[in-house]
């Protein structure tokens, strides 16, 4: 077999590994805390409060880790940041517009 053909096969980065099962655990305990609020709380505002902050844990740490973006040039990550913070603006005027629109049609 010439030496073209050999595979190198890489040692196994214990640090590495270390760290996505500590984003992994991360990411199932907000997901165990998701449930839970689920199946505790009333539909409300504040249930959906609570939902919307936990998905923006969740959507970071996938993002910054799994995407590998957490460790890009920060205007890279400002430019995907600003967007997801108008969109939140967006659903939290959705929802209090809504609330108005409610009230003032059947109260």
């Amino acid at each position: 077999m010439s030496e073209e053909n050999k595979v190198v096969v890489q040692p196994v980065d214990k640090s590495k590994i270390r760290h996505i099962l500590k984003i992994a655990l991360y990411l199932a305990i907000v997901t165990f805390l998701e449930f839970l609020v689920a199946f505790t709380l009333d539909a409300g505002i504040l249930k959906t409060i609570i939902f919307v902050i936990m998905t923006i844990v969740k959507a970071y740490y996938i993002v910054s880790e799994f995407m590998h973006l957490g460790h890009e040039v920060k205007g890279l990550r400002w430019s995907m940041i600003y967007p997801m913070i108008l969109v939140v603006w967006l659903l939290i005027a959705l929802f209090i517009e809504g609330d108005y629109i409610h009230f003032a049609r059947y109260f």
